[in-house]
């Protein structure tokens, strides 16, 4: 069974996950509440489920780009049960997961998350050959940058506010495609699915070595 962790921005989701089916999962507005939130209901996740921790196989976490504190706060937990299991950990980026349920869509999708101040971390991907594959780096902008990234008729999910919204819509009309908020929501149990091949077969990510991903502009980090 793999614990899958996603605290990189401002929204919390966790799920308990194995090739057969998702076991349980939670989702919520944790806004900057991670440290108190997070641990608390892991246990009670376990607990709902009258499992042990020592069931676990693996740990998947969301690596950013996010939040500065939410992405450390959610990879040192990941890290800590690693160590204390002696099981893999695998990183996944925010936006990749965010991208993830659109995979196969005949239009390009540009994934948005919060960055702080106004900002917002975002990647466009599409299938090219048959490979759901993101399309050069991840990139910090304003709202008014985003219609800048669409490629033809694009996808828009993620965490995008009414600002957002508005910029994208205003700018490009019918091209935008702006997907709901049930659709937006970034799942846990995503996470897990995309990390499960790899920790099924040990090709899970250095304990020591894993870090979050930060997009730097001058003077800062995200």
């Amino acid at each position: 069974m793999l614990l899958a962790i996603d605290t990189a921005t401002r929204n919390a989701s966790i799920a308990l996950y194995d090739a057969h089916q998702v076991w349980a999962e939670r989702t919520w507005f944790s806004d900057y509440n991670h440290t108190v939130e997070l641990m608390p209901n892991i246990v009670d996740m376990f607990r709902l489920l009258r499992l042990e921790p020592a069931r676990l196989r693996g740990v998947a976490v969301a690596i950013g780009p996010g939040s500065f504190t939410g992405m450390r706060i959610g990879l040192s937990v990941a890290k800590g049960l690693c160590l204390a299991l002696g099981i893999p950990i695998k990183g996944i980026p925010t936006l990749d997961v965010a991208a993830q349920p659109f995979a196969g869509s005949d239009l390009p999708v540009c994934a948005v998350v919060h960055a702080g101040r106004g900002r917002f971390c975002a990647a466009v991907y599409r299938s090219v050959d048959g490979q759901w594959t993101r399309q050069g780096d991840f990139q910090l902008v304003t709202p008014d940058r985003l219609p800048a990234l669409a490629e033809g008729r694009t996808i828009f999910c993620g965490e995008l506010d009414e600002e957002a919204r508005q910029a994208v819509q205003s700018a490009l009309g019918k091209r935008a495609v702006i997907a709901t908020p049930a659709q937006s929501v970034r799942r846990a149990a995503v996470l897990a699915e995309m990390a499960w091949p790899a920790l099924a077969s040990g090709q899970g990510d250095d304990l020591a070595s894993l870090s979050p991903i930060y997009l730097h502009t001058a003077g800062d980090s995200l």
